[in-house]
């Protein structure tokens, strides 16, 4: 019988996160709250800029980008945010979806399949994503739950099980 297997990857479904982020545009744009402060978000290239007169507004502008990508779910694990930087008049936070596991975090996934995983579990890196064989399915799944309960720092998505 031929090995199970599934992949671990990290991506970020682009159409929910603009859907998140136009909604948080129209919130902004409404709310009372934000009236005359300038404050807008959108789209730069591959990058979300988050634009408005005040450190606390930007961070305010930006609360409501991430209740709205957790209300599409998607984690914000995958969110990366800098700090406000000021520019001129405005204050401005630059921030971009993550997307794909980097080698370090692979390795750190690999070394907890290993170390804490079922023994007849093998994983190996393929570029920006994990592959696990077994001959088990429920080994499978047993590495599944593992890495739901594991506290890292990226959002894994399982995919192609079979």
């Amino acid at each position: 019988m031929a090995d199970s297997s599934f992949d671990i990857v990290s991506k970020v479904d682009r159409q929910e996160a603009d859907n998140a982020l136009n909604q948080a545009r129209k919130e902004v744009e409404q709310r009372y709250d934000f009236k005359g402060t300038d404050a807008s978000i959108a789209w730069s290239g591959e990058s979300i800029l988050i634009k408005a007169n005040s450190e606390e507004r930007a961070q305010a502008v930006l609360d409501v980008f991430q209740t709205k990508l957790i209300k599409r779910g998607i984690s914000l694990k995958s969110l990366e945010s800098g700090e406000p930087v000021a520019s001129g008049r405005e204050y401005r936070i630059v921030s971009t979806l993550k997307e794909g596991i980097s080698q370090e975090n692979a390795k750190k996934i690999g070394k907890i399949i290993r170390d804490e995983g079922p023994k007849s579990v093998k994983s190996q890196i393929q570029g920006d994503e994990l592959r696990v064989q077994s001959k088990s399915r429920d080994d499978l799944q047993e590495v599944i739950r593992l890495l739901k309960a594991a506290d890292l720092d990226v959002d894994l998505q399982f995919l192609n099980y079979r």
